[in-house]
């Protein structure tokens, strides 16, 4: 499958230092829906490092899902990424099928093994564990959504069939891992629904994105599993601008963006979820501009 489609995630502000104001997002969530955007993404940030220097939307993920789903009626609701290994996988699997009821099945989970070194000793959990603690808590958390009174031993405890995760997803929640999360690319193939990686020059990650279509087809023939990046803009006033690096991005015009994520889609790219933390611009007339003039350009040049 070689479509493109865009997300963005909140806060849909730009904004210095590590706290945005996150003023006006129920709005502007409403008008990317209205406009074609795919996905809103929120991030779950358990404490705040200043050093790390985001906080996301600041709000308790799965509270502000679910609060933004009440905004919304159709775009795709997406975390990335919900980090698995400071939470209890049966916690997990009540919010991820909360969320997903309340939205009308709406939800996509990205999912990661975190990497904020802080966070873990407050959790009193092993920061050098992460990697096969997050196997653990996937398999848990996918049993308990599937299965019924399901019988699952773990390291948080056992549940022996007595009792049961409720409510159920109305079906199977897509799940994507972010990053490697400790994990090889083979077994993130086998494992996931598909892969969140990080913004890297379009030659490099035409290579990254190879490797992931030859680990997929090694694990599932013929299964479609996408390829997923995040991606700092700050779009020029200058439709025509050309473009400067920032972090993990780049400001540029229009046109240039235009032709970046069409170049990003032919080397198999499906999915791009921007961020307008460092914009120069109000990030809602960003969010109009690209609505409005790059998703019908990016519209009419897919199959």
């Amino acid at each position: 499958m070689d479509r493109l489609t865009l997300g963005v995630f909140f806060p849909i502000e730009a904004f210095s230092g590590d706290q945005p104001t996150m003023l006006g997002q129920e709005r502007l969530a409403g008008r990317a829906e209205e406009l074609g955007y795919a996905a809103l993404w929120c991030r779950d940030v358990p404490l705040r490092d200043p050093s790390f220097g985001d906080l996301g939307q600041v709000y308790d993920p799965w509270v502000y899902l679910g609060w933004i789903a009440a905004q919304t009626s159709e775009i795709a609701l997406a975390t990335g990424a919900l980090v698995l290994t400071l939470c209890h996988p049966l916690h997990t699997a009540k919010g991820v099928a909360s969320v997903d009821r309340l939205s009308g099945n709406r939800l996509v989970l990205g999912i990661a093994s975190g990497d904020r070194p802080v966070e873990f000793p407050a959790f009193a959990v092993d920061f050098e564990q992460r990697s096969a603690l997050f196997r653990d808590n996937l398999r848990v958390m996918r049993e308990a959504l599937a299965e019924q009174f399901p019988r699952l031993q773990s390291s948080y405890g056992t549940l022996s069939g007595t009792a049961d995760v409720v409510p159920k997803p109305i079906t199977s929640v897509p799940m994507l891992v972010t990053g490697h999360s400790g994990q090889p690319l083979e077994w993130i193939a086998k494992n996931a629904d598909g892969w969140i990686t990080y913004p890297r020059g379009l030659q490099r990650q035409a290579q990254v994105a190879a490797h992931w279509r030859a680990a997929v087809e090694s694990a599932a023939p013929g299964v479609f599993t996408p390829f997923v990046q995040s991606f700092y803009v700050d779009l020029s006033d200058d439709p025509d601008g050309a473009p400067t690096p920032i972090h993990l991005g780049f400001r540029a015009g229009r046109h240039f963006v235009v032709r970046f994520l069409e170049a990003a889609r032919s080397i198999g790219v499906n999915h791009v979820i921007l961020n307008f933390k460092y914009g120069a611009r109000n990030a809602g007339d960003v969010l109009e501009e690209i609505g409005t003039e790059i998703l019908p350009q990016l519209a009419a040049s897919q199959p």
